[in-house]
């Protein structure tokens, strides 16, 4: 029996690899290819680590979807932080606040078939993304 939805607290390094680990094996249980669940994996990563070092508390939701005959998992990462005061901006290659590489959202983006970011200044960001079998 495939869980449909997994929701994990990131607060600390150790939630982000629970929340990879889960959604790695749920991916794998729903049968996505091993290169698919690592694209899934890393996207998970990259987003909750993004929870820790920007906003240092949230959430992150991996859901089972269903749309028409198609089967996908998607990623909600949400947070209370600071918040994103220009999307635009973040979602460039090599932009960072924090000294990072700048690939945590542009690499999200890249690597799963859906994505939508939206902040709030002083009220935090809900990034969504989905993958979807082939």
């Amino acid at each position: 029996m495939v869980e449909n939805e997994i929701q994990v607290p990131i607060k600390l390094d150790q939630d982000i690899i629970t929340a990879r680990q889960k959604g790695r094996s749920l991916a794998i249980a729903l049968g996505f290819s091993s290169a698919d669940a690592i694209m899934i994996a890393t996207a998970i990563s990259e987003l909750a680590r993004n929870i820790v070092t920007y906003a240092r508390r949230g959430e992150l939701r991996i859901t089972v979807i269903y749309e028409h005959a198609r089967t996908g998992i998607q990623l909600v990462a949400r947070d209370n932080g600071p918040g994103i005061p220009d999307i635009n901006q973040a979602l460039r290659d090599g932009f960072s606040t924090s000294g990072s590489l700048g690939l945590g959202l542009p690499g999200v983006r890249r690597l799963m078939d859906e994505f939508e970011c939206i902040s709030e200044v002083g009220r935090g960001t809900t990034v969504t993304a989905r993958k979807w079998k082939p």
